[in-house]
């Protein structure tokens, strides 16, 4: 896919997709996990969504699930 492909595929999904809120310390580790684990249209990344926060969106449950497993801890924290 090229990128503008790839940009308006998740523009599809994103409205129904699957988020996880990751604590901005582990944003590298986070976007590394789903460069290796997913292709570039399955994941999305919104910065800075709250205090200390990031959202990862997912196409899929699955992925979802399997990212929040990775760092039980730092996921979808109350403030």
């Amino acid at each position: 896919m090229t990128p503008i492909e790839i940009f308006e595929y998740k523009q599809k999904w994103k409205p129904s997709g699957y988020n996880v809120r990751l604590h901005s310390d582990l944003k590298s580790e986070g976007v590394d996990y789903c460069k290796v684990q997913m292709m570039a249209h399955q994941w999305f990344i919104t910065e800075y969504t709250g205090v200390y926060e990031h959202t990862f969106s997912f196409e899929n449950k699955l992925d979802a699930n399997s990212f929040a497993a990775q760092w039980p801890k730092y996921i979808n924290q109350e403030n």
